[in-house]
C-alpha cells in the first residue's frame, strides 16, 4: 500500500504514540519492538516508509537498514534515536536512509519528514519505471560478432569524457549508441539531449543549440535556453552534423574549445560542462574536400569514431529483431504476438535491407498492425510480394555479393518505377536517406532517367 508506516521501536510508548499520530494523518500503521521482527514483516508486507529506531536489542537499526537493503526492499527508511550523533547519521545515510530524526520526537517534524519520505521514494519508484522503460525502448538487439564488438566499445569508452562520433547509414541505430554511451556513463543521471541538424530550418539551428535572449531577433518574445545549456553536466547527442551551416560550425568549434558560448543577442557568456556525442550519414570527408564541412571541427568531434555495421552485415541478428519488434508493437497495441513461420524468417534474414533496422521496424509494425492473421507466412510480408525477386533465385550468384547486388538492383528499380523515376519519392519509400540511394545507384550502374 502508498500509505503503510512501519513503526520499529522497543519503547512501547513510542510505538503507540507514533501510531496515534500518523493514523490520525490517514495512515495505515504497523508496529514491531526488533529488527528481526522487522525483517520478518517486511518479507510478507510492503511498506511505504519504515521509523526505525537506531538503538534495538538484537540486530541495531543499522544493521537491520543493511539488510533490508541488501535484500532488495525499497521502503523509504527514516531513522530515530535518542542517542544521536553525526557518524551514526552517516551511516544510516550512506546506507540508504531517507533523514535522521533525534528523541524526543517533534511530532509536526516527525509527521512533515514520513511524508517528504514517502514522496521522494515515489518519485524515485516512478524513475526507474520510467528508465526501464526507456532502457528497453533503446536496447540493442543482436548478437553477430559485429554487436558484440559494438557493445565492447561502447563499455570502454562510455565512463570517459571523449567525444564520440558515430558513422552509419540511415536507420542503423546511431541514436541508439549515443544513449548507451550515455547510459553507462558517469553522466547518466544528467540528462540527454539531442537535436537534429537536418529536421530544423537553418535560420533557427544557432537558436536551438546556444539559446536567445528576449528581442534578439524577430519573434524572440522570451528568453530560450539552448539544447547546451539545458544538457549540462549531461550529454548533447548532434545528429546529422553534415547538415550544419558554415556559420553554426565556427561557433560550434568555439564551444567544444572553451566550454563557453553566448546565446544569440546576448554578451554574457553561459560555461557548461557538456559530453558531446555527434553522428552522420555522410561521408565528411567529402564534405571536407568540397569546402562543405571544417576540418578542425571534424578533428574536435572525432576523438572517438564509431562505425555502425549496416544490418545487411549482420544478417544473423534479424531473427533476434523480428521478435523484439514482434513483441513491442505487439504489446503496444494490444494485440497477441505473431507466429513468423520458418520460411518467413529466412526470407527476411536473406533481405538486404536498404533502410536498415529502421527498415525491419517498420515492416514488424505493418504486420502487427495490419494483418489479421496470427500466423505470418511469406505471402503476409508487405515488403516480399511476388513482384519482388524470391531468395531462391540467388542461389545462381558464386557470391554473397554478386547475390546482394542483382537484388538490390532489381529492389531499386522496381522502386522507381512506382515512383516514375523520382529518386526522392524511392527513397522514402524504401526508408532510406536520399544520398544513400544516389550512391548505391551509381554503384550498381543504375543511370536516372
Amino acid at each position: 500500500m502508498s500509505n503503510t508506516i512501519l513503526i520499529v521501536d522497543d519503547e512501547r510508548g513510542i510505538r503507540e504514540t507514533l501510531r496515534d499520530v500518523l493514523e490520525d494523518e490517514g495512515f495505515t500503521v504497523e508496529s514491531v519492538e526488533s529488527g528481526e521482527a522487522c525483517l520478518e514483516k517486511v518479507k510478507s508486507n510492503k511498506y511505504s516508509c519504515v521509523l526505525l529506531d537506531v538503538w534495538l536489542d538484537g540486530i541495531d537499526g543499522l544493521e537491520t537498514l543493511e539488510k533490508l537493503r541488501k535484500e532488495g526492499n525499497d521502503s523509504a527508511v527514516v531513522m530515530i534515536s535518542g542517542h544521536g550523533n553525526i557518524e551514526t547519521a552517516v551511516n544510516a545515510t550512506k546506507l540508504g536512509a531517507f533523514d535522521f530524526i533525534e528523541k524526543p520526537l517533534s511530532l509536526e517534524k516527525t509527521i512533515l519528514t514520513v511524508r517528504n519520505a514517502i514522496k521522494q521514494r515515489d518519485l524515485e519508484r516512478v524513475n526507474k519505471n520510467l528508465s526501464e522503460q526507456l532502457s528497453h525502448e533503446y536496447e540493442m538487439v543482436g548478437d553477430s560478432v559485429a554487436m558484440r564488438a559494438l557493445r565492447k566499445q561502447i563499455s570502454i569508452v562510455a565512463p570517459t569524457d571523449g567525444r564520440v562520433l558515430i558513422f552509419g547509414e540511415s536507420g542503423t541505430g546511431k541514436e541508439l549508441v549515443a544513449r548507451a554511451i550515455h547510459n553507462q556513463s558517469n553522466r547518466k543521471n544528467a540528462l540527454f539531449v539531442e537535436i537534429n541538424s537536418a529536421a530544423i530550418p537553418e535560420d533557427l539551428v544557432e537558436s536551438e543549440l546556444f539559446g536567445h535572449v528576449k528581442g534578439a531577433f524577430s519573434g524572440a518574445l522570451k528568453n530560450k535556453k539552448g539544447k547546451f545549456e539545458v544538457a549540462d553536466g549531461g550529454t548533447l547527442f548532434l545528429d546529422e552534423i553534415g547538415d550544419m551551416s558554415e556559420r553554426v560550425q565556427a561557433k560550434m568549434l568555439r564551444v567544444l574549445e572553451e566550454q563557453r558560448f553566448e546565446p544569440i543577442g546576448s554578451n554574457n557568456p553561459i560555461n557548461v560542462d557538456v559530453r558531446v556525442i555527434s553522428a552522420t550519414n555522410k561521408r565528411l570527408d567529402d564534405l571536407i574536400e568540397n569546402g562543405n564541412f571544417r576540418s578542425d571541427l571534424f578533428y574536435r568531434l572525432n576523438v572517438i569514431p564509431f562505425q555502425i555495421p549496416p544490418l545487411r552485415e549482420r544478417l544473423e541478428d534479424v531473427p533476434a529483431l523480428i521478435e523484439h519488434f514482434n513483441k513491442k508493437f505487439s504489446a503496444d497495441y494490444g494485440k497477441k504476438p505473431k507466429n513468423f513461420t520458418k520460411k518467413s524468417i529466412e526470407v527476411m534474414q536473406n533481405y538486404s535491407w536498404l533502410g536498415n533496422v529502421r527498415e525491419l521496424r517498420n515492416t514488424i509494425e505493418r504486420i502487427v498492425i495490419m494483418n489479421e492473421k496470427q500466423k505470418i507466412s511469406v505471402e503476409d510480408l508487405p515488403a516480399f510480394n511476388p513482384s519482388d525477386e524470391p531468395p531462391s533465385s540467388s542461389f545462381r550468384f558464386p557470391s554473397f555479393k554478386e547475390a546482394t547486388d542483382a537484388y538490390q538492383r532489381e529492389f531499386i528499380m522496381h522502386k522507381l518505377a512506382e515512383t516514375d523515376g523520382n529518386v526522392t519519392k524511392a527513397a522514402e519509400a524504401m526508408g532510406v536517406d536520399r544520398s544513400h540511394l544516389y550512391r548505391r545507384m551509381k554503384n550498381l550502374g543504375i543511370q536516372q532517367k
